[in-house]
């Protein structure tokens, strides 16, 4: 019998910082991170998360440029992490199936469209504060402010002013059981990509609102609903640091989750890098997930891999 796990690719998998985010970029990305994850085929059956930041900004700068040059319409949040979804899964769709032809493994990949639902009075709404799309000057900022009523806030580092909206808590995975099922015939499913396309609900309607999904906690939300033995968070460090970068800073193997809460509590991890994939972590753990796994996806083919958030 196959375990199930949740593996959730952060951008460095899709798209590294110094790169301008090319096709080929792109999937020479992919190709290695795919084949990492068929080293753990022959043991676990997998549904494949991912983030979308990088690829979202860049429609994003589509929008605009199409928009001052051509005057077409842009295309709202929730319509362009769709278009992602899209895209990304393709890429996802195609590298996996390619390392399994190598592998002799013959499994169906399915990428799955995939709404979250979100609370429409979630706090996130009042205050928008996760920063997408291009930098503006503070003139620009303000006219498009006025035109459209978005709010923007400017960059610490000094490089203008973004465009910034709500990361609402995920609430219920649209389609999670057709996940489920996909997954434990052996289908590999693609699903929440950069967070899920964030829906509201009101009397069974349900309409896109302007948001993004933290990925991470989408992922894990997906993971304790399908009941997943095991949840990777992929990155770009083999393991979870305490005083990270600095002369004392220290790998951790195995975290309690007395120990990350209190590590959490004493700001031992960044809130724009590992913060919320600890918080993702604990709720996997908290609601029934068995372990987390943190790390780098050339960790993978290692049993012992990666730092471990366990119950304790």
């Amino acid at each position: 019998m196959k375990k199930l796990a949740v593996v959730a690719l952060g951008g460095n998998a899709l798209l590294r910082s110094e790169q301008k985010g090319t096709y080929k970029e792109q999937i020479s990305n992919v190709e290695q991170t795919c084949q990492q994850i068929g080293s753990i085929l022959n043991d676990h059956n997998v549904v494949i998360a991912h983030g979308n930041g990088p690829q979202v900004g860049n429609i994003l700068l589509q929008n605009e440029a199409g928009k001052e040059k051509f005057a077409v319409e842009d295309m709202p949040l929730d319509y362009c992490v769709a278009q992602t979804q899209g895209s990304i899964g393709y890429l996802i769709d195609m590298c996996m199936r390619n390392v399994m032809h190598k592998m002799n493994i013959n499994r169906n990949v399915v990428t799955l469209l995939t709404q979250v639902t979100v609370d429409k009075n979630d706090k996130g709404f009042i205050n928008p504060t996760k920063p997408v799309g291009p930098y503006y000057t503070k003139e620009n900022a303000d006219a498009y402010a006025k035109q459209t009523g978005a709010s923007f806030k400017e960059d610490a580092k000094g490089r203008g002013w973004r465009k910034v909206v709500a990361s609402p808590v995920p609430l219920t995975i649209e389609n999670v059981d057709l996940v489920k099922q996909l997954a434990d015939n052996g289908s590999i499913v693609v699903t929440v990509g950069g967070g899920g396309i964030p829906v509201i609900e009101h009397n069974g309607v349900i309409k896109g609102v302007e948001a993004v999904i933290d990925k991470d906690l989408a992922s894990a939300v997906t993971a304790v609903a399908i009941k997943a033995d095991e949840f990777y968070i992929l990155t770009d460090v083999a393991k979870v640091y305490i005083n990270f970068r600095k002369e004392n800073e220290k790998a951790l193997d195995v975290l309690t989750v007395k120990e990350a809460e209190e590590l959490l509590a004493q700001g031992q991890f960044g809130e724009g890098s590992m913060a919320p994939k600890i918080r993702a972590a604990l709720y996997f753990v908290k609601n029934g997930g068995k372990e987390c796994i943190i790390t780098e996806a050339n960790q993978l083919k290692n049993s012992n891999c990666g730092t471990r958030i366990i119950k304790g």
